[in-house]
């Protein structure tokens, strides 16, 4: 089953269910989800379609941190639909399989010491292996204490 599935059914069970919330929320997704099929004029693989639920999940979180302290109905729709989204996102690599992931990528362009001026061709390796598998902030901040 595709993602655009997956959402439309569990979207369904919301209405039934009589969340309004939820519903809302998974009505959102699927519009997201819909409209990068249609750019793209044809079915996304799983990939595209975690980078659209991410992509719907930063914008809440940009949203959460803007939004002014005395906006809780604002507040508690993010954290509703951040709660929501989080269901579907793909699973994160641990900071552990990150560090290995580096430590191959170290090995491979054979850098024993990396200085900073190897951080871009460390990150230029690494980046397509992590992408959608890990947070870049995360990676960044990881291959950045290696040159401390």
């Amino acid at each position: 089953m595709t993602k655009i599935e997956i959402v439309r059914a569990e979207m369904v069970k919301a209405m039934k269910a009589g969340d309004k919330g939820r519903k809302d929320a998974l009505s959102a997704l699927l519009t997201a989800l819909k409209n990068v099929a249609i750019d793209k004029r044809a079915d996304l693989t799983p990939e595209e379609e975690d980078a659209v639920v991410l992509k719907e999940i930063k914008q809440l979180k940009e949203t959460l941190e803007s939004a002014p302290a005395d906006r809780t109905e604002i507040i508690e729709e993010c954290t509703l639909r951040l709660a929501v989204l989080g269901e579907f996102a793909p699973v994160f690599l641990s900071e552990e399989e990150i560090k290995a992931i580096i430590n191959e990528v170290l090995s491979g362009l054979e850098i024993t010491a990396p200085a900073a001026k190897d951080k871009g061709r460390i990150m230029k390796e690494l980046m397509p292996r992590v992408k959608g598998k890990a947070d870049g902030k995360l990676v960044n901040d990881l291959v950045a204490a290696l040159f401390v």
